[in-house]
């Protein structure tokens, strides 16, 4: 797996006022700010060419990425006149990719323990000629106790049937086949459209990351993370 997108162009209202002139990605925790955290997680895996879609207070992005000069090839998609939601962000910022790519949400603090986890996830999403394969954690390991589940997850079969008993959370990572966009008309979409065609098929496959999950989610989250 040799490219990646990280979503990078959301407003992070949930961390106001330090997003009111900083953008989410750039947040520290401890040394690191979250973007930096993950693009040292996707060097340290193997990815050698990273997308990073921004919007929001964008210049700050760009500004820190050329002081920066990460060891990989960096492509910054800037979604200058309107934000495209998630799924909208992934498929203009990889329009060009042909193969497999990961897709990688900076506000999880991604460390080494994900790697054997992401590897796991490459060779199933290959076995398995997947069209979209994510990583999913159960809600108990979460940091954020408020998270409701997201999904359900049994033998790599991703669904969300009954709201009342979904159980796992997404962590923020998957790997998408681009056929997944090839029916897709609008501009502005999020991804839950193109996941919930794939659990109609089923065709939405995951595993479960026993990985304690430490997500910035709100102000009070990430000020515990911060301190933790």
């Amino acid at each position: 797996m040799i490219k990646a997108i990280i979503l990078s162009a959301g407003f992070g209202k949930r961390l106001h006022p330090l997003t009111e002139s900083c953008p989410k990605p750039l947040l520290k925790i401890g040394k690191e700010t979250l973007l930096s955290n993950t693009i040292n997680f996707l060097q340290q895996y193997g990815v050698k060419q990273v997308v990073i879609n921004v919007h929001y207070l964008s210049e700050q992005i760009v500004e820190y990425i050329n002081k920066k000069k990460f060891n990989l090839d960096i492509t910054i998609v800037n979604e200058k006149e309107k934000i495209l939601d998630t799924g909208g962000g992934i498929l203009n910022a990889t329009k060009n990719f042909k193969e497999s790519f990961l897709c990688i949400n900076p506000d999880t603090l991604w460390n080494l323990s994900y790697t054997n986890e992401l590897k796991q996830m490459e060779n199933e999403f290959f076995l398995n000629k997947a069209k979209c394969f994510m990583l999913v954690v159960n809600k108990i390991k979460s940091f954020d106790n408020k998270f409701k589940g997201d999904f359900n997850l049994e033998n790599n079969l991703i669904t969300r049937t009954n709201n009342e008993s979904l159980k796992y959370i997404y962590t923020g990572l998957q790997i998408i086949n681009p056929e997944v966009f090839s029916n897709i008309k609008e501009k502005v979409f999020s991804m839950n459209k193109i996941w919930d065609e794939l659990i109609k098929s089923r065709q939405l496959l995951g595993i479960e990351s026993n990985i304690d999950f430490l997500h910035v989610s709100n102000l009070d989250i990430y000020k515990k993370l911060s301190i933790k």
